[in-house]
């Protein structure tokens, strides 16, 4: 009796903070389909009286935030596929080229991640003010072309490739360049898709280094322009609530949709030898 006792209890908790984590998510999508002031009632309303799509109207013809959800879905998708180039160039180098000072290099790189990033903020906008690129996506885009964490991650699972393939290909008179795009990218393919997704979704709810970029709200991305609305339309929280829904929902779509491949990635990336 013990057993079914415990597992019982298990579920229940499991349950109970399911619950507690999704309630805001369900109240948000409930409050961005309240009529105009029901959010702010007392006492407050859990769902809709009546189910509106007035709010989302509102942000895509007045609000124009049709605008800033694309130049979010451009920032992170040119951020994302960027990323795994440039990652995946140098994770595979690290991992299975010889070259002087590789293992001092990629040492130095991985005591540079205790670097806060607020930091190193300062001297990157300055570095792109003198290339030009200061409001432009380039700006947004370029500083994440290759990050530590997505080396390691790229590293660690390249280890896990065997040795024969790439000198079979290399005796078969293949060049580096032929390797990796017709070798190793296919076998980094889990590993890539966890990158991807992790890249995506972090670009894609940035807020800091947009707002210091952009300055012309033309090119705001989705955080930025919803922020902007805060000073006036602060009371509206109908309003606010469904800008919240449009930023969350297509993050949360794309992780569940990937989740399998996310998991697969992270296991076998920690996993390789």
């Amino acid at each position: 009796m013990r057993r079914p006792a415990a597992t019982f209890l298990l579920h229940l908790v499991l349950l109970v903070g399911a619950a507690a984590a999704l309630a805001p998510l369900v109240w948000m999508v409930s409050a961005s389909l309240m009529p105009t002031g029901e959010a702010n009632s007392f006492p407050p309303r859990f769902f809709p009286s009546r189910a509106t799509l007035l709010h989302y109207r509102e942000l895509f013809t007045r609000l124009n935030l049709g605008r800033a959800f694309a130049s979010s879905f451009i920032v992170a998708t040119a951020t994302t596929l960027v990323s795994l180039l440039f990652n995946s160039m140098a994770g595979y180098a690290f991992a299975k080229l010889r070259f002087p000072g590789r293992d001092r290099l990629f040492g130095g790189l991985l005591a540079a991640m205790v670097i806060p990033a607020p930091i190193a903020m300062l001297p990157l906008f300055l570095l792109l003010r003198s290339l030009g690129l200061v409001n432009s996506y380039a700006g947004v885009v370029l500083p994440a072309a290759a990050t530590i964490l997505g080396v390691f991650l790229i590293r660690q699972f390249a280890r896990g490739i065997p040795d024969d393939f790439i000198d079979a290909a290399r005796l078969e008179g293949a060049g580096e360049l032929q390797i990796y795009r017709k070798i190793v990218l296919p076998l980094l393919r889990p590993v890539l898709t966890t990158l991807g997704v992790v890249t995506f979704l972090a670009t894609w709810n940035d807020f800091i280094w947009p707002l210091i970029v952009l300055t012309d709200e033309r090119r705001y991305t989705l955080p930025v322009a919803l922020a902007s609305l805060v000073g006036e339309h602060v009371q509206d929280t109908e309003l606010m609530m469904a800008g919240s829904v449009l930023t969350v929902m297509p993050v949360l779509l794309l992780f569940l949709g990937l989740q399998k491949q996310y998991i697969e990635g992270i296991t076998l990336g920690g996993v390789k030898e």
